[in-house]
């Protein structure tokens, strides 16, 4: 079974919502607006690309991402990696030529079954309406969280409202940097 883990940048009140400056959120951009820039907090986000072999994400995200990740060099790693978009809406004629293998899934038994065949870890990148659905089933495996010290009230959260039984994590992995941001990778215990 393979490993569908979920990376953010998340606020300390648990927000998600464009990190990088998209627009439409008032505190877009929160991810290097006002914290220093350490490259050894974000050394993580390296490992990421070249550890996963597959990325998962939502319509919204592949609709941001696509136009801009697959001319840049940070994500070069990303460019070849299978890439599969969860959506019900969704189009193969939407889908953007230059960033390699993109399949639509179309439900979370879609995602399921993917996690069920040969390969290594999947990674699950922005998408915070699909990170809450994926949580909610229990497809999540593993968290890896850069956490922001801001609290940016509202905005798009990593983890859903649901009424649910308790879920327990297990940290695996954990620092703090000079600037303020924490490093914390959680397993999910089944």
């Amino acid at each position: 079974m393979r490993t569908l883990i979920s990376t953010a940048f998340i606020s300390l009140d648990g927000v998600v919502e464009a990190p990088g400056g998209e627009p439409g959120y008032r505190n877009a951009g929160w991810t290097f607006k006002d914290i220093e820039f350490l490259p050894e907090a974000f050394e993580i986000k390296g490992r990421e690309q070249t550890e996963a072999t597959a990325m998962l994400l939502g319509r919204t995200s592949y609709e941001a991402f696509s136009p801009v990740w697959p001319d840049m060099a940070d994500f070069a790693d990303y460019k070849v990696m299978p890439k599969y978009v969860v959506s019900t809406t969704l189009t193969e004629d939407a889908l953007v030529p230059n960033w390699g293998e993109t399949t639509i899934l179309r439900s979370l038994d879609d995602v399921a079954a993917l996690k069920e065949t040969e390969g290594g870890p999947i990674i699950v990148h922005g998408s915070a309406s699909l990170n809450q659905a994926l949580s909610d089933a229990g497809l999540i495996d593993r968290y890896h969280l850069l956490v922001f010290p801001l609290l940016l009230g509202a905005g798009k959260r990593l983890f859903s409202a649901t009424d649910k039984d308790t879920q327990k994590l297990k940290l695996v992995e954990h620092e703090a940097y000079a600037n303020g941001l924490q490093k914390n990778v959680f397993d999910v215990v089944r």
